[in-house]
């Protein structure tokens, strides 16, 4: 007899044999939540497994049942206390937001309900829609406008440019493909662009070399002068300019393009404007910053991260489209199984014609949920917050002879590094490495770096709620301590 074949006769089910049991364990799960985000300051940022929980990751495939609070504990010893450490109020690496607890408990709901978000009439499908409605009145966008709920940033860059190739192609480039358009495409951006564009050209069918990167000017935005005349060369050459992608928030140092002025020379141009602002476009709910991003409520497409600066759990993107129409066109399939119905399940929209996902998780849940708890304002002013915290913390820097600032602060971005007397660049930049990684391995801060103009500097991206003036002050003591330690 094959033990792993049910003899009884009874159905089985994942639902647990004993609810009381469950019920008990999810309180205790719950209890344990609270404390770990209440206490999460008194915590390392980050620190390295040691081998017997790496080796725990390598365990072979279970096939027997194991009691659900023996799962808990394995997870409670060996997930929890080992973050990326994003939700620490010292962690600025990279550009993440730092989550939040309504949120989380929003998450735990959309999968208890286990909505399939590809369409239908249900109620997460209106809720989903609702949202990406509030993030078109957040940027500026007229009710009619389309938009979708994606994985993040990337997914929503790969969005709303797929429409703008689409839209230009001059020719049916779904039904025809790429080889059918009279003339290559050409989109541009600036030397500061992130690397999804990139991948978007790729997978688009258009290639790396339809994407020209456009010097910029000393505050690192895109220079619109270089901009006309490539547009010009390239036209001249047969090309066909077809999209400007302007930066509201570059990932290396926070610079925001003109957008405005970009937004008037697609017009002239006859070119598609997209906007990244996976960086920097919430800042148009920020009531002291807002002018910094003018202009992006006049894009064609902007993709933007409700998990960065509205602090949703990872993962949330969001892309927006001016005209629905030809969104939906670029991507609505209705084979016979999907057709919708006059009433009853399939009367709703089909959410999954506006993205490449058929199959959509319940994102709009973690992101209602914290809006309504705390109302838009605050996120607003939490985005100041942030942009306030980070012109602190240049003024620090400028303070300290050694340190020196690599690139203008704009909003919440600062690019610097720890001087070495006589060093090279090459020098430079181990020994501003090994800073870095003594302030990961110690618990103290989690920095990234990057390159900006040929030099390499460090990088504290201030995308956290949690963030206080008091943690800048210690990240500069504690620079300057490891400083003196790797010069010893």
């Amino acid at each position: 007899m094959d033990s792993f074949h049910d003899t009884t006769g009874v159905d089985e089910t994942l639902d647990p044999g004993d609810w009381a049991d469950i019920q008990a364990l999810s309180h205790r799960i719950v209890d344990d939540a609270v404390g770990y985000l209440r206490d999460v300051r008194y915590r390392p940022v980050w620190r390295d497994m040691p081998a017997d929980v790496r080796a725990f990751f390598k365990s072979t495939l279970p096939h027997r049942p194991t009691p659900p609070a023996e799962v808990y504990g394995e997870v409670a010893r060996n997930v929890m206390p080992y973050p990326m450490g994003n939700i620490h109020p010292r962690f600025w690496s990279w550009y993440m937001g730092s989550s939040n607890f309504t949120g989380a408990l929003g998450d735990f709901l959309a999968a208890v309900q286990g909505s399939n978000l590809g369409g239908g009439n249900h109620a997460a499908g209106l809720m989903d829609s609702q949202v990406v409605n509030w993030m078109k009145e957040m940027l500026g966008f007229p009710a009619s406008a389309s938009g979708t709920l994606v994985s993040g940033g990337s997914m929503a860059n790969i969005i709303g440019l797929t429409v703008a190739r689409n839209a230009k192609a001059g020719v049916d480039v779904r039904e025809r493909g790429v080889g059918a358009m009279p003339k290559p495409l050409r989109f541009y951006g600036s030397e500061q662009i992130h690397s999804c564009h990139r991948k978007a050209m790729e997978a688009l069918g258009l290639g790396n070399r339809a994407l020209r990167r456009i010097p910029t000017d000393a505050a690192l935005r895109i220079d619109i002068d270089a901009l006309k005349a490539a547009i010009a060369e390239d036209r001249e050459a047969g090309f066909k300019p077809a999209c400007l992608i302007g930066s509201a928030g570059t990932v290396n140092t926070g610079a925001i393009d003109d957008l405005a002025a970009l937004a008037a020379l697609a017009a002239e141009q006859d070119m598609w404007f997209h906007v990244d602002g996976c960086i920097g476009a919430l800042i148009a709910i920020a009531p002291e910053n807002k002018r910094l991003v003018a202009g992006i409520e006049q894009a064609d497409s902007i993709a933007l991260d409700p998990h960065k600066w509205l602090h949703a759990p990872f993962e949330a993107g969001c892309a927006l489209v001016r005209d629905a129409a030809a969104h939906r066109n670029t991507f609505a399939v209705t084979p016979e199984y999907l057709e919708s119905a006059p009433r009853g399940l399939a009367s709703g929209e089909w959410l999954h014609d506006y993205g490449l996902q058929t199959s959509r998780g319940f994102r709009a849940l973690k992101i209602w949920m914290a809006l309504k708890e705390h109302g838009v304002e605050k996120f607003g002013r939490l985005i100041d917050q942030n942009i306030a915290q980070a012109r602190y913390l240049t003024g620090l820097i400028e303070a300290e002879p050694a340190l020196e600032l690599m690139a203008p602060t704009t909003i919440n971005i600062v690019s610097f590094r720890h001087r070495l007397k006589g060093a090279s660049e090459e020098q430079l930049k181990a020994f501003n490495t090994e800073i870095m990684l003594r302030l990961q391995e110690e618990g103290i801060a989690a920095l990234s770096d990057t390159t900006v103009r040929g030099q390499h500097c460090l990088r504290v991206a201030i995308a956290n709620h949690r963030t206080r003036r008091e943690d800048l002050d210690l990240l500069i003591r504690e620079m300057l301590r490891l400083g003196r330690q790797a010069t010893a």
